[in-house]
């Protein structure tokens, strides 16, 4: 079959044309007949579903751990239809992209990859999803070479929108109103990688003034306590032994079924299984002292903290619309290190927001180096339409908020630096990973510290305790002893 060179055809009288310079003399099998009608869209048009049998198909996710949690439930769907995860170098079938728009470079960082796997693939099929997807699918359908646009309800019906895909469109565009996404969807994901995104929650009721996930993800809803600890056996049992609770605002869980997240904790916590337990991020405010109290006694949630701050002025964080103050937040983390002294608390911060001022930037400056964590990430801001925060006044230029970034990520650095320091000659265990760092394998203690050692395959996903070291030649790791 000559796929490649049938993309093209778009009318019958075209393809008649083509196969008469061919010196094609007949056709028999009619399905063959529509294939070459309809080009590279024919395998979807088909009632024979042995036609996905070993159909290349490539993956590509921005974003958040939720957004790999649920490309792999889109790869399971495509799999167990019979398609194939192609190799590096490989010409495809399918491309498919998981999109993030945080952020207008997150947005850009999409159109990119977009256009490279255009390029690297122009005869697949390219479909987009995600929240690019959802909050701005014309945007994406008008760039060159997208065939399928599906939003954050679609996104999981893919196979069926691949068999109804009609070549005669330049591209189709399937996306649901978000106030009308209420069913979730759970998904969990491993890849390579010993520790497994368990999504347990998504959207996010708070609507904060510069955010567009409400938009992009709809309201907070989430699967029961039975059924999500059923989908952490089931993660168990293919080989997982760390975990990550994984969503938008993971301690509204509960909200859609009349439960609540600590209720989960405690029902994950009562597993008899060897398995680490992670939280992927937490409000400060429905990150309880009851919660904080339960995880330090616990033996399978581990002592590492993941809490959004976004700022460290009262002022900045009332004109983001936030369900807290610094002083509940000062409070969260000296609780946690009063019962934990060695826990990993890593922190989210926003710079140049609008309303920031230079004086209220070098407040948070103070108040955030004040505090006893281990690491920031760090965002800039960029306006984001639809957003409250667009009818404040007061802007802060491009240039201050690079400023203003690099100014934390080198507090930062400072702080993951101490951090790290401070846990030199003491004992965890260790959770190997596959990854090689040059001759050495990456894993991490149960408080969040990378630690590598020589490799050794037999200890690919297998915990170890070890005593920790003094650093790698990067500074990026501890070495055990």
């Amino acid at each position: 079959m000559f796929t490649n060179d049938c993309t093209r055809i778009n009318r019958i009288e075209e393809l008649i044309q083509f196969l008469f310079d061919l010196n094609h003399q007949s056709i028999t099998d009619i399905n063959y007949f529509h294939y070459l009608c309809i080009g590279k869209f024919c395998i979807f048009n088909m009632t024979d579903n042995t036609l996905f049998n070993n159909k290349k198909v490539i993956f590509h996710t921005l974003g958040c751990k939720l957004n790999f949690a649920e490309t792999s439930a889109i790869g399971k769907q495509l799999s167990d239809e019979g398609f194939v995860k192609a190799r590096p170098g490989e010409q495809v079938d399918v491309c498919i992209i998981n999109t993030c728009s945080v952020t207008d470079t997150a947005d850009h960082k999409c159109r990119q990859a977009i256009n490279r796997l255009n390029r690297q693939h122009p005869n697949a099929i390219m479909v987009v999803t995600g929240c690019y997807a959802q909050l701005k699918p014309e945007e994406i359908a008008a760039i060159d070479g997208v065939d399928l646009v599906l939003g954050a309800n679609e996104k999981f019906s893919i196979l069926k929108y691949l068999h109804q895909l009609d070549g005669n469109q330049k591209s189709e565009v399937h996306r649901s109103e978000i106030k009308k996404v209420k069913e979730f969807k759970p998904s969990c994901s491993h890849d390579d990688r010993t520790r497994f995104f368990l999504k347990i929650q998504d959207g996010c009721d708070y609507f904060c003034t510069y955010c567009t996930i409400p938009f992009a993800r709809g309201r907070s809803r989430n699967a029961n306590i039975g059924e999500t600890v059923k989908a952490a056996l089931q993660a168990i049992s293919d080989g997982a032994k760390e975990i990550v609770l994984s969503g938008v605002n993971i301690g509204d869980f509960g909200k859609s079924t009349d439960e609540n997240f600590f209720d989960l904790v405690k029902a994950l916590d009562g597993q008899p299984n060897e398995i680490r337990f992670r939280i992927s991020s937490i409000e400060p405010n429905l990150l309880t002292d009851e919660i904080i109290y339960y995880i330090s006694t616990s033996q399978h949630f581990m002592p590492h903290f993941h809490i959004p701050l976004q700022s460290g002025t009262n002022e900045v964080l009332q004109i983001m619309k936030r369900k807290y103050n610094r002083e509940l937040f000062a409070h969260k983390v000296e609780t946690i290190k009063r019962l934990m002294p060695n826990a990993f608390i890593g922190v989210d911060v926003i710079v140049g927001v609008r309303g920031e001022t230079d004086e209220l930037f070098e407040q948070s400056c103070q108040f955030i180096d004040s505090l006893d964590i281990s690491q920031l990430h760090v965002f800039t801001y960029s306006e984001r339409a639809g957003t409250k925060m667009l009818e404040i006044e007061h802007t802060v230029d491009l240039k201050e908020r690079k400023h203003r970034s690099d100014v934390l990520h080198a507090l930062s650095e400072k702080k993951t630096k101490a951090f790290y320091e401070s846990q030199q000659g003491k004992t965890y265990p260790v959770l190997w990973e596959n990854r090689h760092n040059g001759d050495n394998m990456v894993g991490f203690t149960n408080n969040y510290i990378k630690v590598e050692r020589p490799y050794n395959k037999a200890l690919v996903n297998i915990i170890q305790k070890v005593t920790l070291s003094g650093w790698n030649e990067e500074k990026t790791a501890l070495i055990c002893q």
